[in-house]
């Protein structure tokens, strides 16, 4: 782990940036969520996406949990707001479970504060990562991408 507890690629901190900027002037209530995910990116040790360890949880890593309480497991991946869908597991980085796992890696535990209290996760396993995958990053205006969702009918988080 990093000095500073996780790791995120330069890229994800740009997109994330990208994101923030944009909810915090149109989405209040999303404002307690954006403000959690401003304080992991002020937080987080920045590298190139060539030199990540292919066991840290970043945008889009598909990643095997366990709740260290309930024993309960499960498989997420980590999206931007407008691919998130609960039935697929696909969980918004603006989530609180998303805002939690990013940047860990397999092996650590989690304490986030979720819906319903405090809860403790561990990152059992990566099963896709984009980075260790050799997967391009997807670019795509986050404005660009609430318009599509809206346009969907669906709401962009």
């Amino acid at each position: 782990m990093s000095a500073n507890g996780i790791v995120l690629t330069e890229h994800d901190v740009a997109e994330l940036n990208r994101l923030i900027q944009s909810r915090a002037a149109f989405y209040r209530h999303d404002l307690e969520h954006i403000e959690a995910l401003a304080r992991e990116l002020e937080r987080a040790d920045v590298v190139p996406a060539a030199t990540l360890a292919p066991d840290i949880v970043t945008m889009r890593s598909r990643v095997r949990v366990r709740d260290l309480e309930t024993g309960r497991g499960g498989i997420y991946t980590i999206v931007p707001p407008m691919d998130a869908d609960v039935a697929a597991r696909r969980v918004s980085v603006l989530a609180p479970m998303g805002t939690a796992l990013l940047g860990y890696r397999v092996g650590d535990a989690v304490e986030w504060r979720m819906p319903g209290g405090r809860r403790r996760l561990l990152v059992e396993e990566i099963l896709y990562q984009p980075e260790a995958a050799g997967d391009e990053p997807k670019e795509r205006s986050w404005r660009e991408a609430d318009g599509m969702c809206a346009v969907a009918g669906r709401r962009p988080w």
